[in-house]
């Protein structure tokens, strides 16, 4: 049995969810029940048949509405483990750090085409990196300020999972200094990034350690779930890049949120519309349930 929830943007009125039970059929799909009206825009349908054709069918119908396609099994997940830039904070750290250094679009360039897949992702960060050599370490505290805001959606979502007694870890190719206030602030348990190596008070244009990468991601995701006796079907990635594909893969459920063409096709579920709080919703969890500050 499977589960088909639509999400959307605003609501949900009685045209889409016949176009939903239309598009299961049509997928050769059997519904065999669906939920109430989950806050005026969300409801699930519990079907037999195929999850691949059910998705695909079902996310041609348009409009705000995002498509999550799971089994009904393993539906709340244990283990959230997420990417940081333009995922659980609204911006690309180095595309902003090199805007103090007066190189923004040249190393943005260089972000998007790595992010698309186009570049090595660890190349990539070394050249990057190397252009912010003699930065003033002081503009790293000043764009986490002005610059490193949090999606939204984000708290909710990490200290709704962290009250139920998930695991919650943040894995960033970007940088420690960034990584450790934004998972403090959002309630993240963990977090793990790249260290940007400094020297007499500016950026050295190296970076200290090993290379948090797509790799490594998936190595986390696969050590913590083992060393916390999760098994993966009950974790849930989150990104929006090339660079996490293999941990979208690895788990449980992968969920490619506003990303990148090559991520959001490697993904189980695609978000494209709503915030983060729609990760809550795939699993079950309506508003009335979320922890809030």
């Amino acid at each position: 049995m499977f589960i088909a929830t639509l999400i959307a943007k605003e609501s949900l009125n009685e045209r889409d969810i016949q176009s939903a039970l239309a598009s299961l059929n049509e997928a050769g799909a059997t519904t065999t029940r669906q939920s109430d009206l989950i806050d005026g825009r969300v409801i699930d349908f519990f079907f037999d048949g195929d999850p691949v054709a059910a998705r695909a069918h079902l996310e041609k119908i348009g409009g705000q509405i995002d498509i999550a396609v799971q089994p009904e099994s393993n539906r709340i997940k244990k283990l959230l483990i997420s990417d940081m830039d333009s995922t659980m904070i609204t911006v690309e750290c180095i595309d902003e750090l090199a805007d103090y250094a007066g190189i923004k679009p040249q190393i943005a360039e260089i972000t998007e085409r790595a992010m698309q897949g186009e570049l090595d992702f660890a190349e990539a960060l070394h050249g990057r990196v190397a252009l912010l050599k003699g930065l003033d370490s002081a503009a790293i505290q000043q764009c986490l300020g002005e610059r490193a805001k949090t999606m939204p959606g984000a708290e909710t979502l990490v200290q709704t999972m962290v009250g139920s007694g998930a695991a919650t870890i943040l894995v960033s190719g970007g940088f420690t200094k960034f990584a450790k206030p934004v998972a403090q602030a959002i309630g993240f348990e963990s977090f793990h990034a790249n260290v940007l190596g400094e020297e007499d008070g500016a950026l050295t244009g190296i970076l200290d350690g090993p290379i948090v990468d797509s790799a490594r991601k998936d190595e986390l995701l696969q050590s913590i779930s083992q060393s916390a006796d999760i098994p993966l079907a009950l974790c849930m990635a989150v990104g929006d890049g090339a660079n996490d594909i293999p941990m979208l893969q690895r788990a449980g459920l992968g969920v490619a949120y506003h990303a990148k063409p090559k991520a959001a096709q490697a993904a189980d579920v695609a978000i494209n519309h709503n915030d983060l709080t729609a990760l809550l919703y795939i699993q079950g969890i309506s508003a009335d349930q979320w922890s809030r500050k």
